[in-house]
């Protein structure tokens, strides 16, 4: 046999060999178990489940029962809910926020003889920001365009814009919704005609001929919008039931502050009220996110400065009696308000 011929031959018998102790190796190796269920091959730890959070059976809002035996309205209010009771950070601020705004808005609507559910719309509107802003303008917690502001009743200007004040959108918020209500006939269309505006929603309802909120076709903005609303009603009435635990001092409270009523001949810099009371203008300005400017302008207005300092700004503003006419406090309550 010549050498190249011996190579070749070498070279088979090693290949042979191999293959055999391969196999060998691989039938008498055990398996790897698999991964446990959860765990991605190769992964690290394993990917939690995600349960499903059922609706309840039954909901009314505002007194009025939702027609959840209608698959599509239940698949509406379950979109609205997922998409809210998994959004875990905007949750807590809202039930954090809820401790401070909440007392004030229920009073008022229990002085009103209104739904305290009306109390959530605030909730989708602005989250309970204050100063929130729309990319289409609306501000403040009810989230009040300027025109509409104006209708009702709230000062819109250079100097003044209250839809920033609290207590001023809230009072025209629910002005605006007892209003709609009166015209419209139920929560619902009143609550959709507050977010679609009412010349629409009217239009709608002859066109369509009916003025069941649940049988209309609106604007999917309108239309989901009643379906948030009672979403954050779900989660916010029984938030551990969901998952969610606040501590005991987790909510924010409601600020202590007193109110002085004042009308001004000429206006007042803030900077001289805050060095006479010893107290932050920052103070002084989130306290009256109304004011616009670094001074109080003339007129008739109605000043939140701290706790305490209610008596000590009366007499600031009545050591100008000659100027401006006597100030007068006018309550000491707990009334609340937004930090930046």
């Amino acid at each position: 046999m010549n050498k190249p011929l011996q190579i070749v031959m070498f070279a088979i018998l090693i290949f042979a060999a191999g293959m055999l102790t391969a196999n060998f190796i691989d039938n008498n190796t055990p398996a790897k178990p698999l991964p446990p269920a959860g765990k991605e091959i190769g992964s690290g730890p394993a990917i939690p489940v995600v349960y499903d959070l059922n609706l309840p059976e039954t909901l009314t809002l505002c007194g009025e029962p939702m027609p959840l035996e209608n698959r599509r309205v239940w698949e509406m209010l379950d979109r609205e809910f997922n998409i809210t009771v998994w959004d875990r950070a905007q949750v807590y601020m809202y039930l954090k926020r809820a401790g401070r705004y909440f007392p004030y808005i229920e009073k008022q609507l229990a002085k009103a003889g209104m739904p305290d559910d009306l109390k959530y719309l605030a909730v989708a509107e602005s989250a309970l920001i204050t100063y929130s802003r729309s990319n289409k303008g609306a501000r403040g917690p009810w989230q009040f365009m300027t025109i509409a502001a104006r209708s009702n009743g709230l000062r819109r200007d250079g100097v003044i814009d209250e839809r920033l004040s609290f207590e001023r959108s809230t009072e025209a918020a629910l002005k605006n919704l007892r209003r709609l209500h009166d015209k419209f006939g139920s929560w619902s269309l009143a609550m959709a005609a507050y977010n679609g505006g009412e010349t629409r929603l009217r239009k709608s309802i002859r066109a369509q001929q009916t003025d069941d909120y649940y049988r209309l076709n609106l604007p999917l903005e309108t239309e989901r919008y009643i379906f948030r609303i009672a979403a954050i009603k779900i989660i916010m009435e029984n938030p551990t039931h969901y998952g969610y635990r606040l501590s005991r001092n987790g909510h924010y409270r409601p600020d202590r502050y007193d109110t002085v009523k004042v009308r001004l001949k000429r206006p007042v810099d803030l900077m001289d009220l805050a060095l006479t009371l010893g107290a932050d203008f920052k103070d002084l300005k989130e306290l009256n996110p109304h004011f616009l400017r670094d001074y109080l302008p003339s007129g008739r207005h109605f000043v939140h400065v701290p706790a305490g300092l209610g008596m000590k700004t009366a007499e600031f503003f009545n050591r100008n009696a000659t100027k401006n006419p006597p100030a007068e406090l006018v309550v000491s309550d707990r009334v609340p308000r937004e930090t930046h």
